[in-house]
């Protein structure tokens, strides 16, 4: 059986979560085939290598991954596909479904977030920056959420460039539902990503899991306004972590939205003070 399907029925199965099927992961070696044999000899408690064994043998399981290979592209730890920055991160998603444009998971990505209520300044920035990364061929990723995220997602596609969405619910889910329209022009000329089985619904929780792909796919994080306690201030400092590169529009210490870009400035980020800043010289 092929890693990703074995990955997939594993994560199917109620009870095995993200540490549990981590700890299988770990155990297996480079192939990309795994078989009976190999689940046998694994150093693995017993109740796991039942799980493990009932992939080959639980026909419901068989029948809901094929539900969920019409639904989307299943990617895992051990494909080609992966993008070797997240397989490089602290606890990577071991199971990607996507739907879109694959091949952007192997561009240059940078990420853009901040407040889901934006001033007019994050519309301003994001709409005179966009453009400029797109002419050094970047990709940009966000979150999907509504504010900054939406912002940077619409005006990538307004200069016909490529972005790439990581939301924090399955695939079945559109959220918030003001970005309905938003999700499907993505799934069309970008890519939709997430790490839930499609059918997953939106929870609090799940949006900082989510934020720490975000950082984990790119090369760098920008945050326009951002109040000091944010999840974009968690985004970088997860990537900050990961050993990239952050950015921040730095704005007037009267605003609370300016609190978090100016707080990562003093912390050691580079503040972007122009159009036409290169991220890579910098």
């Amino acid at each position: 059986m092929k890693k990703t399907e074995f990955l997939l029925k594993l994560k199917l199965q109620k009870g095995i979560g993200y540490v549990k099927l981590l700890t299988i992961a770990q155990k297996m070696d480079a192939n990309l085939e795994i078989s009976i044999e190999e689940i046998e000899q694994m150093d693995l408690p017993e109740k796991l290598i039942q799980a493990c064994l009932r992939t080959f043998k639980d026909p419901d399981l068989e029948r809901l991954k094929k539900q969920i290979y019409q639904q989307s592209e299943v990617i895992s730890f051990f494909d080609d596909e992966y993008p070797e920055k997240l397989r490089q991160m602290y606890r990577p998603p071991l199971v990607l479904f996507a739907r879109g444009d694959l091949s952007l998971l192997q561009k240059e990505i940078i990420t853009i977030v901040g407040s889901r209520y934006p001033t007019n300044y994050s519309k301003n920035v994001i709409n005179r920056l966009v453009p400029n990364l797109l002419e050094q061929n970047y990709v940009i990723a966000s979150g999907l959420a509504k504010g900054v995220d939406a912002l940077a997602h619409q005006a990538v596609l307004n200069n016909e460039g490529r972005t790439i969405a990581v939301v924090g619910n399955g695939l079945n889910y559109s959220y918030p539902k003001q970005n309905c329209d938003l999700q499907k022009e993505i799934t069309q000329k970008g890519l939709l990503i997430s790490e839930y089985l499609p059918d997953t619904p939106p929870r609090p929780f799940r949006f900082p899991e989510r934020n720490r792909i975000l950082a984990g796919l790119s090369t760098g994080v920008i945050v326009t306004e951002a109040k000091e306690k944010s999840g974009s201030l968690i985004t970088a400092s997860i990537a900050l972590q990961e050993n990239r590169d952050i950015y921040a529009v730095p704005g007037p210490i009267t605003s609370q939205l300016s609190a978090g870009p100016n707080q990562l400035i003093k912390a050691g980020a580079t503040p972007i003070v122009d159009f036409k800043f290169n991220c890579g010289s910098i």
